[in-house]
Order: C-alpha cells, then structure tokens, then sequence
C-alpha cells in the first residue's frame, strides 16, 4: 500500500470514530433543574439555613410531615399499585380491572371517556363515535351495574377519574349501585377525582363553568363527609396542572389555590375544618427530573401541614397530612423510539416511592400512541412491583431526607411555591384568577418557554432532539383497538333505555332535583334518586346546568327532554 493511501485510510477510520470519542468527552449541556432553578456543583450544610429539625423537617409521621405522613411509611404497607383503565364499554373495562386484579393490582382505577367528561350521553350526536375511545362513558345505572359487577364493593379500594362537572353523577351512580347492592356506604372505600375547577384547563371548560365547578365539587365533598366516612371525595388534580407545561413550584401553588376554593367553599357551609380536611387528596405528577421531584413532594407536605393549621386552624394532625397519589408524567412520553417510555416511566415511578406516594399509577410506554395495550398495562404494573419487592427502596422512610441537596431544593420550591400563592391572593384568590384569565396566560407562557427549551436544545430529550433515528412505523406490542361493535352496543342499549323505562317516574325525579338545585340544596341525594329511576348522566347535568342559566347541552346540540 502506498504512503498517500495509508494517510487516506488513517483519515478514513479516524472520521468513523469522531462521534465516539465526542461521547467519550461530553458533559451536561444544562445546570439547571427541569423547573429552571440553578443547580451547584456540589452541597454542603452552608447550602442550608440554620435547621430546626423539630420545627422544619421532624421525623416521618411528625408535623410538619415534611419525611412523610406515616412513622414506618412503606413498611407499614406499601403503596397502592393502582392502572389507570377506561376502555371501551363498561363490561369491557370491568374485563381489564379483572386482567389486572388477577396480576397483582392492588387497587382498582378507572377513567371516564371525553364524551362522558363532558356531560354527554352515549347517544348524544357529538358521542356516537367517540364512546370508549379515551376511557369508559356511563351513561346510566345500568353502565355502573356492569362496572362493578361481582366485585365486593366493601371489600375494595375504586379509584373514579372523573374530574368535571361530571363527577356528581359518578358519585350519584356509585352510590345508587351500592344501596341497591344492600352495601352500607359507611363501610366503602375509594375515592372519586372530582375537581372541576382544574378541568377547564383540559379542554373542557364549556362543562366546567367555575360557579357550577365549585357548587357540584363541593356538594360530592359535602355529601361523602356526612354520609362516606372512609371515602376520599375530591383528588386535586396537580398533575393535569403540570401537564400544560408549568414547573414543579407553579404545579403546588396552582394545585394549593384551587384547593382553598373548595376548602372556604365548605366552610361557608358550615363544616369545620377538622370534619372534612382528612379525607382531602392530591393527584401529583412525577416528572423526569428525580430529585426535583422528591423535593416538591417534601414542601407540599409541609407546605399543607401549615396551611391547614395556621390559616384555617385545624386541630387533628389528620388534617394536616398531604395525602396524594402519583401520576407519571404523560407529557414526559414520546411516540419516538417508544420503549424508552418504560425507562422514563420507571424512574419517574422511583421518585414517586422516594418521596412517599400513598398511591401509583405508571403510565404504559404505549400512552402516546394509543390506549394502553393489555400487555403495556401488565408492564407498567410489573413497574411497580419491580421498585415494591426488589429495590430495596421500600425499607426506610424518606432516604433523601438530610442530603445537603434535597434539602436546599425541598426549601427552595417550598419559597418559589408561597410566591406564587401570594401572588394570587394578590389577585384576589384563585377564583378571580379564573375569571380574570390571568391563569390562563400562565400556562401559555409556560408552555411556551418549555417549547423554545427543545427547540434551542436546552432542554434534550432521547429521540426528539437528540440521539434521533429514522421514525418508527410499528408499536413494539402493537396498538389497542377499541371494538365498534361493543361502543354501537352500549349507544343502542341507552336508545333502548329512554324509550322503555318509566318517564312519570323519572320526570318526578328529575323535578326534584331542579327544585333542589334552585333552593342551593346539595343536589346528590337528588341525583341518586333520580338514577334510580335511570336518568342518565346528560339529563341530570343538564337540569342543574340549566338551573344555573347554562344551555341544557353543553354543546348546545340538545334540548331538554322535560318540559315544565
């Protein structure tokens, strides 16, 4: 070979290993946590303001439950290990709870579909060839019959994702299945999302005007204190919060400000703080960043510690504990190279157990591209169980407690987060924050700036503007298909219901609620009457919307049945 061809041939093996020996040398292009905040080389107790451990941090178990709300946490009992399910029909979801339960779920969780979300009956124009496709529409008793069918309701833990307006008919519906099931209510389990106020943010804002929102949240929170004693009647939904791009600080302060909507809501009807503040639950999403998110879970229990004890006075150490559940987060999930989604879920599940969840749920690595598939579901469960049995992580309670880091950023998101919620009273509360759109632009801001993070690469993530491989035209497990079949079924079973059941009944039924709805009575005893008699979830939304001076149809496609 030639001098000048071995030069060639050097220069030629030496390009092909130029994006090896760049890797060998890189380093973090960012310093920044995933919020923004400014990350040290190294911590050190100077990082920390003089500590009383008594008064700040405590042990796990101890006000403020900064550590945690139990003593002995995981080893007490381990977290719930709850899959979100909601697909197709009602007998169809109750066939995945089953799948589930058989592989080691440990609470049962279903999802309402948009059509039902929105207050629509399977039937309803704007329904038909939507139902089933994001979740499970119940239209009806019958629907919720089929749901719960066979399983102990007094032996359970059901978890209701409906977050609208919507919510006081699930609540109605679950409640009418039970009493007709001989269940006593007092002895049930579960607990039910029931936020309106954060929903109008998820697209659904014509089924979620905010005096309506605050009325029907509050009448489910009412009506579960007096009547279900072990239910959890509203999860404030943090987690849909920060799904609109907002950072971790934004996602307590938001998620704490609606909270108080509910909370001086139900005291102005007379309820003390210590009657209801136990049972009230956050849903939290868990992000990708590890340490950020443990530390915004350690101030928000703080945080609400204090909150509840100093501004409204609670005396029960019940009512200062922050209860939550977990949400991986679903806007951390990409189409591209799909199955790194299982490693992304796995460590943000991690930073959920590390910051003490009484709750799980773990996304499916197939969520942007379809429903779970029933093997997704079983792999995010598998998750679960993997970080619960052979992790180790279960043994102590909160083992980044005392890090020089953790610390500084628990105390830092908890100074961000009291910022913003006085900026808000400043405003005049969350409610006028509402109305005066001034949430709103939050959001869009936000949103904004994590899009221009991407753009500008200061953000990265795997597959999206990094590490980029030719686009992949197949699911690894394949794709969900919600049977057409089984959504014409249940939109031919809810025709076949209006035109047989008794209309003098229903009609008395759903006077009642009007007239209750109209004198500001809580309106669910009303709605459990009036689905016995089968009202469906459309017509009982409809009479207090209209009673409310909002068209019948949130969609405003309808009229109402009943005329007066």
């Amino acid at each position: 070979m030639s001098q000048t061809n071995e030069a060639k041939t050097e220069k030629t093996h030496e390009g092909d290993w130029d994006a090896y020996i760049k890797a060998y040398y890189e380093k973090p292009v960012s310093f920044k946590s995933w919020s923004g905040y400014d990350v040290k080389e190294i911590y050190t107790p100077d990082d920390r303001s003089v500590e009383d451990y008594g008064k700040n941090i405590s042990d796990a178990g101890t006000y403020p439950f900064t550590r945690g709300i139990h003593a002995n946490m995981f080893r007490g009992r381990l977290w719930t290990k709850r899959e979100v399910v909601g697909i197709g029909s009602p007998a169809d979801t109750h066939a995945r709870l089953k799948y589930l339960a058989e592989h080691g779920g440990s609470g049962l969780n279903t999802i309402a579909d948009v059509t039902y979300e929105m207050g629509l009956d399977a039937d309803h124009p704007w329904a038909v060839n939507e139902v089933g496709l994001t979740g499970v529409n119940i239209t009806s008793i019958r629907d919720m019959e089929a749901l719960t069918k066979d399983i102990p309701l007094d032996k359970v833990s059901w978890s209701l994702i409906t977050a609208s307006t919507a919510a006081s008919v699930t609540m109605a519906q679950y409640v009418a299945v039970a009493e007709s099931g001989g269940y006593n209510l007092a002895g049930l389990r579960g607990s039910i999302q029931n936020d309106p106020i954060h929903f109008r943010y998820c697209g659904f804002r014509p089924a979620c005007p905010l005096d309506l929102s605050i009325k029907l949240g509050s009448d489910v929170m009412e009506y579960c204190t007096k009547r279900l004693p072990k239910w959890y009647y509203t999860t404030v939904n943090m987690y849909d919060l920060r799904e609109q791009g907002i950072n971790a600080s934004q996602e307590v302060a938001f998620g704490f400000c609606i909270a108080m909507c509910y909370i001086d809501e139900l005291i102005r009807r007379g309820l003390d703080i210590d009657e209801f503040a136990p049972r009230f639950t956050f849903y939290v999403s868990c992000h990708i960043d590890i340490f950020e998110e443990v530390a915004k879970i350690r101030a928000a229990r703080r945080m609400w510690a204090r909150l509840v004890k100093e501004k409204y006075g609670a005396k029960d150490p019940k009512s200062m504990q922050f209860r939550f559940a977990v949400h991986t987060a679903g806007c951390s999930l990409i189409p591209q190279q799909p199955l790194n989604n299982i490693v992304r879920v796995a460590y943000e599940a991690l930073a959920a157990v590390l910051g003490g969840v009484q709750s799980l749920h773990c996304c499916s690595y197939d969520e942007p591209m379809c429903l779970p598939t029933e093997k997704a579901h079983l792999q995010a469960l598998r998750t679960q169980q993997i970080l619960a049995y052979e992790t180790g992580v279960t043994n102590v309670a909160d083992p980044l407690g005392g890090s020089y880091y953790v610390e500084n950023l628990t105390d830092r998101i908890e100074d961000e987060s009291l910022k913003i919620m006085k900026q808000v009273e400043e405003l005049g509360g969350m409610e006028e924050a509402i109305r005066t759109e001034w949430l709103d632009r939050q959001f869009e801001s936000e949103a904004v700036k994590r899009q221009k993070e991407l753009d500008n690469g200061d953000k990265l993530v795997v597959g999206v503007n990094i590490f980029n491989t030719e686009q992949e035209k197949t699911t690894p497990l394949g794709v969900q298909r919600v049977s057409e079949q089984s959504a014409k079924k249940q939109v031919e079973d809810v025709k076949e219901l209006k035109r047989s059941r008794d209309k003098d009944k229903l009609k008395d039924a759903i006077k009642r609620l009007r007239d209750d709805a109209g004198e500001g009575k809580n309106v669910i005893p009303a709605m459990v009457d009036t689905t016995k008699a089968f009202g469906t979830t459309g017509e009982l939304l409809g009479t207090v919307r209209e009673v409310f001076g909002y068209s019948y149809d949130p969609m405003e496609t309808i009229e109402s049945p009943f005329n007066w």
